[in-house]
């Protein structure tokens, strides 16, 4: 079983946004019983509270469900999961200083998305500041594209 996180800071915008586009990719591409979605974040200030209402609208607007709860990432994920993968820098420099040994597979959510040239950047910028949801949604699209594409040739799923 391949297990992701995604990781941002609070979990209600860009995390939970990657774990139901993710997820809608993996049912689709019919790979529910071979890859596990989860997200979390780093800070504890909305554990327990549903997605930012800019992320559930645009993931209603194409079409995917999202019910989650925002929940902060756990050393014990570094280990239990396949991938860690983190929405900005800040995020990931935290889950590096907390994952000395991990098994996880740490790294920027963009990184195979930048490798495939779909992406110009390194991070998906927080529209919890902006409002920009439209433009998280296309990167984080994109993202999970490529990290599909490459778990399917990389881990043989």
């Amino acid at each position: 079983m391949i297990k992701v996180l995604f990781v941002c800071l609070g979990n209600i915008c860009r995390s939970p946004m990657a774990e139901a586009i993710f997820q809608d990719m993996v049912n689709k591409a019919g790979l529910a019983e071979q890859i596990q979605v989860d997200s979390a974040g780093i800070g504890s200030w909305h554990v327990g509270e549903a997605a930012h209402a800019g992320t559930l609208d645009i993931l209603k607007k194409n079409k995917i469900n999202y019910n989650g709860r925002a929940r902060q990432i756990e050393r014990v994920d570094l280990d239990d999961f396949t991938y860690v993968l983190a929405m900005d820098k800040e995020v990931l420099q935290y889950i590096l200083r907390s994952g000395t040994g991990a098994k996880a597979n740490i790294a920027l959510f963009l990184i195979y998305a930048k490798q495939a040239g779909l992406v110009n950047i390194d991070q998906v910028p927080d529209p919890y500041y902006d409002g920009t949801f439209d433009r998280a949604y296309s990167l984080i699209q994109r993202g999970c594209s490529a990290l599909l594409h490459h778990i399917r040739h990389t881990d043989k799923v």
